[in-house]
């Protein structure tokens, strides 16, 4: 079954968005001065050095958590924290665009993640964040009625 679905022109659309929203979301994150390793995305996800704000891939998943964005904590090229802490994150969009976002989504989820970054022990600003968050998903359910 799903190699079918592999093969079907549908498919082939979704994973075109997938990529668009990764870059879409990656060029936000470079343009608000994060490093985005490998300079760019030619797949589904990307990770972002963490390593030139101070902040490990532990503190950033912690604090986008909180904000309602799910990212992983991951390594980075030449990376001398432990794994446990790392220091960058790993960022993917299959899941947004299932849910039917497009760049434009990809890019205010990229803007709301560098919101959080900023000031990522502000509880404030990942209950604001959690809100928009919140609304963004509301408008791009899982599940259609």
């Amino acid at each position: 079954m799903a190699f079918g679905e592999a093969l079907g022109e549908r498919f082939h659309a979704d994973q075109g968005q997938v990529i668009a929203n990764a870059r879409a979301m990656a060029e936000v994150l470079a343009g608000g001065k994060l490093r985005i390793v490998s300079g760019g995305t030619d797949c589904h996800m990307f990770r972002v050095d963490l390593r030139p704000h101070n902040l490990t891939g532990k503190q950033a998943e912690e604090a986008l958590e909180a904000a309602g964005i799910t990212t992983n904590k991951n390594t980075v090229p030449f990376d001398t924290a432990s794994p446990f802490v790392t220091s960058g994150i790993r960022i993917g969009t299959p899941a947004i665009t299932t849910r039917g976002m497009k760049e434009a989504e990809a890019r205010q989820v990229g803007q709301l993640i560098l919101k959080v970054l900023d000031a990522p022990e502000d509880v404030a600003v990942c209950e604001a964040v959690r809100a928009e968050v919140r609304a963004l998903t509301d408008r791009f359910p899982i599940y259609a009625d």
